[in-house]
């Protein structure tokens, strides 16, 4: 038991690392980026595209190595190659040799989300609580990405927020690394764990599972783009409506970030004992309510309604997750988180690109439009979701 929690300690560290490397281009280094280089933020946030790509498109094939070969060794090679990854960023001297480090760090970042979430719920019964906890260490990475790599680079330049990272990375991964070598093999009890708990579940309906599966991946799809958009943007937007240095914009966005994570603690606990599509629905609302109100404001008012879009944003998170977890069967579930993370950043890689075009025509404003627009939509798919919470809680017998 004591070495299931340590390796849950080092799953909720690859989180925060995961969302952290996704983000030090976007959250303070493009900012000083545009200066440096001479270039537009429009002109230079494009050069991330691949590097998200990669998050998506890899996702698949890290899944399905895990499921057949093992996940311990991919999240080993996942600390060490982001960590490498995030040093060749730092040696970059151009727009294109940015783009190749942030290409690599896409690719090992995307071994997280299909293999670290499959181990996260292994074995459990409930894990809307694991889930949301494992999704706060990963927003409290969006939110340090964006504090940690103003103050380095105020302090020591832009190169050096991509160094500390990478070394502490690779250093978790050695330690990672030691410790799955001293860990004595479970995998027979944990696979009677998961035997146990599906054997005690009745099969769902094809028609439910079609349909259930069919929202996963809608609402993820949109989802994908509300998250990229707004964790993506929100430094760009602090730097526009207030002011200040690299470091007081990382502040304001760690605020709201860190603040907005304990969001999923409430969500996990709220899915595990109510209606999901009630939980659901509550929370697509309200983020349309707030990104409408976003196009509104401006000054410090807009500190406060991005923490409030931020809290739903993440809350959402751990909701699909949830529904992955209680619709397939273990064996199965770094494929089937693979895929739905496909999903999320292949979205999430177009609305880099959708941000700049929408930033350079029309502003942020348009922005939070089309994103409450988003937000609607996803409500609306959640109306479609059983009503009755015991037609989520069962894994199908396939």
């Amino acid at each position: 038991m004591q070495r299931n929690k340590i390796n849950f300690i080092f799953l909720n560290a690859g989180h925060f690392l995961d969302h952290f490397f996704m983000l030090i281009f976007a959250s303070v280094a493009a900012l000083r980026l545009t200066e440096e280089w001479e270039m537009s933020y429009s002109d230079l946030i494009p050069y991330a595209t691949p590097g998200f790509i990669a998050f998506g498109a890899c996702a698949l094939i890290a899944g399905w190595v895990a499921d057949r070969w093992s996940r311990h060794a991919m999240m080993v090679i996942f600390f060490l190659g982001i960590g490498i990854s995030s040093l060749v960023s730092g040696l970059a001297n151009s727009p294109m040799q940015i783009a190749v480090g942030l290409l690599l760090i896409g690719m090992f970042a995307a071994i997280y989300h299909p293999v670290g979430l499959a181990m996260v719920v292994d074995g459990r019964k409930k894990t809307g609580t694991p889930l949301a906890i494992n999704g706060v260490f990963g927003n409290l990475g969006v939110a340090s990405a964006a504090l940690v790599t103003g103050i380095l680079i105020d302090t020591y330049g832009w190169r050096i927020a991509f160094y500390v990272p990478g070394i502490i990375s690779i250093f978790v991964g050695i330690l990672y690394w030691i410790f799955i070598r001293l860990k004595p093999k479970q995998a027979t009890s944990e696979h009677n764990i998961n035997k146990s708990i599906q054997s005690t579940n009745t099969p769902v309906s094809k028609e439910i599972l079609i349909r259930v599966f069919g929202i996963i991946f809608f609402t993820t799809a949109i989802g994908g783009l509300i998250f990229q958009s707004t964790t993506f943007s929100l430094p760009k937007v602090f730097e526009e409506v207030m002011t200040g240095s690299a470091t007081i914009i990382g502040w304001y966005s760690f605020l709201v970030f860190s603040v907005a994570a304990l969001a999923q603690l409430v969500v996990g606990h709220l899915v595990d004992h109510y209606s999901v599509r009630s939980v659901f629905a509550v929370v697509a609302a309200m983020q349309t309510i707030l990104f409408v109100a976003m196009t509104q404001i401006s000054g410090y008012a807009a500190l406060f309604v991005a923490i409030g879009f931020m809290l739903f944003v993440f809350g959402q998170i751990p909701i699909n997750d949830v529904l992955v977890a209680r619709m397939v069967k273990s064996e199965w579930r770094s494929r089937a988180y693979a895929a739905r993370y496909i999903v999320t950043f292949s979205i999430m890689a177009l609305a880099v690109p959708f941000i700049a075009w929408i930033h350079g025509r029309w502003g942020f404003g348009m922005l939070f439009t089309v994103l409450a627009i988003s937000a609607l939509i996803i409500f609306l798919a959640t109306l479609l979701l059983p009503a009755k919470s015991k037609e989520l809680a069962h894994v199908p017998a396939v």
